[in-house]
């Protein structure tokens, strides 16, 4: 099979030149736009050779089968509505209005929007506070245990894993936890698309799993995947197509495509650099690392120090955009895109903006 089902497809029809008397607009003639223009020749609507994506045919299933077989999941939907989307979709799935569910408590605002939309009930998890890094812990199997022990009719657990600041739970113990007490495990892992190319499995003892690629894959905006074990593609479509558009981009399901086989092979390479220069910056610059009890994502850079969104405004005056800040840290998404001129310049404004005083504040 082609490692790239869909994008082959989507040129091979281009390229028998057919009659476009159908949407989008520009009939593939290209945009105003003429950095987007090119993009214009895959973007068809669904057709006989172009596959639905809510209808599990043709080479989008093909393509969506190769993200699960990399996730080693049994099915993945290709989202372009974001995790967002798939949020929202993991919680139809595994909940009936009414329902309580567990729910840690730093998840994204999906998730809470999905307790009005499903007219959920909440029990919230929450996270230890790590005094040494002055961020939130990982989500401990036992506190699940706890809760799932004390209130039984919950049978859906909702968490986020890996954070903003690269905090990894133990998915496959809080799994065992869940499954022992009848209840299915979604997890949010928006940022941690990248995580199965560097070896990194764990998260795919979920039931139900959330991803965004255009975080920390060579993806565009809005693309991500929501995998399952146990739940068919069929379901994952039903549930999908109440929330995404019903005129799915097809540039964005084939950047999809093409993004997962270049990680597959070039980009390995590419995120092992990056994780080593990640490391080296860690120990170059006062920096979140771990320790036990503590895994983080080898990717997430966080640095730390005083006055975080000073340090975010020195950053952005040298040209250097960060993620995010708080008053303890600044936040640094690393991929497999940066090269290692990248990471020099980063270095470099590090060295001019970071006090040389200082330990940290309390």
């Amino acid at each position: 099979m082609s490692r790239t089902p869909l994008c082959d497809a989507l040129r091979a029809f281009a390229a028998t030149q057919p009659l476009r008397m159908h949407m989008p607009g520009h009939k593939g003639t290209g945009l105003p736009l003429p950095e987007l223009s090119a993009a214009a020749a895959l973007d068809f609507t669904e057709l006989p050779p172009t596959g639905n994506l809510f209808e599990a045919d043709g080479p989008i299933r093909a393509a969506e089968a190769l993200w699960a077989e990399a996730f080693h999941m049994d099915a993945c939907l290709f989202l372009t509505g974001g995790s967002t989307q798939g949020v929202l979709s993991a919680l139809t799935l595994t909940c009936r209005p009414g329902d309580a569910v567990l729910l840690d408590r730093g998840c994204h605002r999906s998730a809470f929007n999905a307790l009005a939309l499903l007219d959920l009930t909440p029990h919230y998890l929450y996270r230890p506070w790590l005094e040494e890094e002055a961020i939130a812990g990982p989500i401990s199997p036992q506190d699940v245990e706890k809760e799932l022990e004390n209130s039984p009719e919950i049978k859906t657990i909702c968490i986020t894993s890996p954070t903003y600041y690269g905090v990894q739970s133990d998915i496959p113990a809080i799994a065992a936890v869940c499954h022992a007490h009848g209840a299915k495990l979604v997890v949010d892992s928006a940022h941690g698309a990248h995580l199965p190319f560097l070896g990194d499995l764990s998260h795919s003892a979920a039931d139900l799993l959330v991803v965004s690629a255009h975080k920390t894959l060579p993806a565009p905006g809005q693309s991500a995947l929501l995998l399952s074990n146990g739940f068919p593609l069929e379901e994952l479509c039903r549930a999908g197509s109440l929330y995404g558009s019903s005129s799915p981009s097809y540039p964005m399901m084939a950047a999809l495509d093409a993004a997962r086989a270049w990680m597959e092979t070039e980009g390995i390479t590419r995120l092992r650099a990056t994780a080593q220069a990640v490391h080296a910056l860690r120990t170059t610059f006062p920096a979140l690392n771990p320790r036990d009890g503590l895994v983080l994502d080898p990717t997430r850079l966080v640095v730390s120090c005083n006055g975080g969104f000073g340090v975010k405004a020195a950053l952005e005056d040298l040209g250097v955009y960060p993620e995010m800040a708080d008053q303890r840290h600044v936040v640094f998404i690393c991929t497999a895109s940066d090269a290692a001129a990248s990471f020099r310049r980063l270095e470099e404004a590090l060295h001019t903006v970071l006090p040389r005083e200082a330990p940290l504040s309390p």
